[in-house]
């Protein structure tokens, strides 16, 4: 079964360095990482894609014209962008959630490294705009949409990484949600709800909003859950060892 371990020198600064910024400094270095080695890339390929490359496998059925546009469902498509702060500030504030956030982040960035490889080698053309009408819109949608055009050619399809993003973090805050649910178990349960319904529609969105095709959403909850399945030994032996001895076991401190 795949399984992540972690990397020792890589991480051993930001570990040591944890308690910088009134305990904040680990936070702001994992989220400056995950800006690097998660944003980068995307981007990257995404242009080299949209310049130089042509569609080598299309995954394009025939479902994929008759799902109506929902010009709405812009919002939650966009609201993806509002995972990466909410992880950070859900991220239990101890060693032991640091340890999970590290393991987090180093998931996060080997599947979309991994995501970025199919899509030099095998990209394809997500050629569903022209059914979008921009006469049918209000201002606000308008504004969305074409700000996701401006910052998004239409490449990168499969697996889709809004949807491989959106899982983990999703599966991530959940785990320190129900975590910290018995200090308040009312809040924490409505931001479960609003989490996970936020994440339904965000999947519905990615084909509605004409962004990717069906087999980008099948494909990208697959791909997710089977790194998320990864994860598991690792995150138990962060509860098994604790998480100072697991810092010490991968060597990110003597």
């Amino acid at each position: 079964m795949l399984r992540f371990r972690p990397w020792g020198r890589f991480w051993s600064p930001v570990w040591n360095r944890r308690s910088g910024f009134r305990g904040n400094q680990l936070i702001i270095e994992v989220f400056l990482i995950g800006a690097i080695f998660v944003a980068v890339p995307y981007f990257l390929t995404n242009n080299i894609a949209n310049a130089y490359l042509t569609t080598v496998f299309d995954p394009e059925l025939s479902i994929d014209r008759q799902i109506p546009v929902l010009a709405w469902t812009i919002l939650p498509y966009t609201l993806l962008y509002a995972f990466y702060p909410a992880v950070l500030l859900v991220c239990p504030k101890n060693d032991r959630g640091y340890c999970e956030l590290v393991v987090f982040m180093q998931g996060l960035i080997m599947a979309t490294l991994l995501c970025c490889v199919i899509f030099v080698v095998l990209p394809a053309e997500i050629d569903l705009r022209d059914q979008i009408n921009w006469d049918s819109m209000n201002g606000w949608e308008t504004y969305l949409f074409d700000f996701i055009h401006m910052s998004d050619n239409p490449w990168n399809a499969w697996p889709s990484l809004h949807i491989v993003h959106s899982y983990l973090l999703a599966r991530a805050m959940t785990v320190w949600a129900l975590r910290k649910r018995s200090t308040s178990p009312i809040a924490w349960n409505i931001f479960l709800v609003i989490l996970w319904v936020e994440w339904i529609l965000l999947s519905i969105s990615i084909l509605t909003t004409k962004q990717h095709f069906l087999f980008d959403l099948v494909t990208g909850i697959i791909f997710a859950h089977v790194f998320w399945l990864a994860l598991q030994k690792t995150l138990s032996e962060i509860n098994d060892l604790g998480p100072n001895q697991f810092a010490r076991e991968y060597g990110w401190t003597d």
